[in-house]
């Protein structure tokens, strides 16, 4: 099955082929002729089975068809997120397939100035991406109306229940009118995730597929038994001698990340760490130094496991159990 068997426009279409995507995930051949036909949706999917191009593509669409040639203003199209890095990811998804259409849209989050979030805000968006936080200061100081959203989706709703953001996402919610079409994504269906589709979510539809398996012929995997106190050197001479290019390695603590980090920078290895303790400024430096090639290795906390998409990593390393 290819994207145009989906019903998707050609503007959309000739963005997908330019970032090189022909045939939809499971997921997309799913979700997209729903939410493009009305319906609510609840999916339960993980990261890496294609679930945001799954609602930025209806939304795209669906703003296309209602407001093409209209003037931004307040936002049509709200999408929640838990973290500063998944909010950014999803911005650059609607940049990407959104590229030959002429929608505003904005990013906001907290650990950055409100000042210059608000100014976009005032010079009219269609499209607005947003941690909870960060949208409920600017509701409680009248920044923004949700009063004109049809499209909504929450992403990683799990998560965002888990990271106590609950009130915020409900207060949210209740403000947005229910002639919308909303879609929630969680890895998990937890009890607080199903008590939130079922007050806010019209009938919803359920999909539910797992990631598409890597054949795992193509991935060698080793296991190294090694005393907590000898780890940096291996960590070391694994990189140096197997000439590790782009390395992704998983800690279990932040003073972890940062002493790791410096020990390999101490040893001729450019890498950063990346964790919550980290300003959003360092955090996406970093990353965008990781993505360009900049940093061979990025040392992450589990802030980095669900949400952060990085193409041609060439090594994976748990340094501790995950």
């Amino acid at each position: 099955m290819e994207f145009e068997s989906l019903g998707i426009i050609d503007l959309i279409l000739k963005a997908l082929k330019n970032e090189g995507y022909l045939v939809p995930t499971p997921i997309q051949v799913q979700t997209i002729p729903l939410l493009l036909g009305g319906k609510d949706v609840v999916g339960i999917a993980q990261t890496g089975t294609g679930k945001t191009a799954a609602f930025v593509i209806p939304i795209l669409q669906g703003l296309y068809k209602e407001f093409s040639g209209v003037k931004a203003s307040t936002p049509k199209a709200l999408v929640l997120a838990p973290t500063r890095e998944l909010a950014s990811q999803i911005s650059e998804s609607f940049k990407s397939y959104g590229r030959f259409l002429n929608f505003k849209q904005l990013v906001v989050f907290g650990g950055v100035s409100i000042g210059p979030q608000i100014r976009s805000l005032s010079q009219g968006i269609d499209i607005l991406i947003a941690t909870p936080g960060r949208l409920l200061d600017l509701m409680n100081q009248g920044k923004v109306s949700l009063g004109s959203v049809k499209f909504l989706v929450l992403d990683e709703a799990d998560r965002m229940l888990d990271m106590g953001f609950s009130k915020d996402v409900y207060k949210i919610v209740s403000s947005i009118p229910k002639s919308r079409v909303s879609s929630f994504f969680s890895a998990t269906m937890s009890r607080e995730v199903s008590s939130l589709t079922d007050r806010f979510l019209k009938s919803p539809v359920s999909v539910e597929v797992s990631p598409q398996a890597t054949p795992i012929e193509l991935i060698e995997q080793c296991v190294f038994f090694v005393d907590q106190e000898n780890k940096c050197e291996l960590l070391l001479d694994l990189i140096t001698q197997h000439k590790m290019s782009r390395v992704l390695v998983f800690v279990g603590a932040k003073f972890r990340a940062n002493r790791i980090a410096m020990f390999l920078r101490r040893n001729g290895i450019v890498s950063e760490p990346i964790h919550s303790n980290k300003s959003q400024y360092q955090r996406t430096k970093a990353l965008s130094d990781f993505k360009s090639g900049k940093v061979h290795v990025l040392v992450a906390t589990d802030i980095a496991s669900r949400g952060i998409d990085v193409d041609d990593i060439s090594h994976v390393i748990n340094y501790d159990l995950p």
